[in-house]
């Protein structure tokens, strides 16, 4: 990139492949969320998507180029945390919770860029460009601020909710049934099965014997040698 003009150019690639993909994310999206409003809100944000892709092309054509993608990495990575969070997680308030926090990375991220190239289209003296982008930023912001509101009004309260059902459900799961600490009481106390067997054939052990105390020893020729001085 060595001007304004090839700058713009690279980025209105990367936005115009990102909403493209991110037609097709949001689809995927609003078939895992269960929550009314958030659904019709993920839908109406594809449908303008599409939009923005003619309004788009209006664009490439005032910098004489033709309206082609560049992939996008970030998008890609947004779009995939989405997919493992519908894949993952159960459909109810805590996946429409977390859809909505990736639906609202995707704005921000097409936010960053609008913002950007509105600017660049400006300092470049493109005052088309600079208008349509600037509609499309517009509307970005519009859909971020809603999916902000379902998310404090209901997503985010109904998934705390869902939380704390969830944990009242799982207390005592640690707990041991009733009955099994008496009966490793007894166990204890008991001899496991078999056990009776063996300790009836079992013999106690002999008690030891002590040895019988040595006579002391006599000088040699004690008695004998006596019995001799008399003779």
């Amino acid at each position: 990139m060595k001007s304004m003009n090839d700058l713009v150019l690279h980025f209105l690639q990367d936005i115009y492949y990102a909403e493209k993909a991110g037609v097709r994310g949001m689809a995927k999206m609003a078939k895992a969320v269960e929550n009314a409003d958030l659904k019709q809100a993920i839908l109406e944000h594809r449908d303008q998507s599409q939009q923005h892709l003619s309004r788009l092309e209006q664009v490439f054509e005032t910098l004489g180029k033709r309206a082609r993608g560049k992939a996008c990495a970030a998008m890609n990575g947004l779009l995939e945390e989405a997919d493992e969070a519908a894949e993952d997680g159960d459909k109810g308030p805590v996946l429409d919770a977390a859809l909505i926090a990736c639906a609202q990375a995707v704005d921000h991220y097409e936010i960053a860029r609008y913002g950007a190239l509105v600017a660049w289209a400006r300092q470049s003296g493109n005052d088309e460009a600079a208008e349509i982008l600037q509609g499309i930023l517009d509307e970005e912001k519009e859909n971020d601020s809603r999916l902000n509101e379902i998310a404090e009004t209901a997503a985010n309260k109904q998934a705390a909710e869902s939380g704390e059902e969830d944990e009242d459900d799982g207390e005592g799961e640690d707990e041991e049934p009733e009955g099994e600490e008496g009966e490793d009481e007894e166990q204890g106390a008991k001899p496991a099965r078999g056990g009776r067997r063996a300790a009836a054939s079992r013999k106690p052990a002999a008690k030891p014997t002590r040895a019988p105390a040595k006579k002391p020893a006599t000088a040699a020729g004690g008695r004998r040698g006596s019995s001799r001085g008399k003779a």
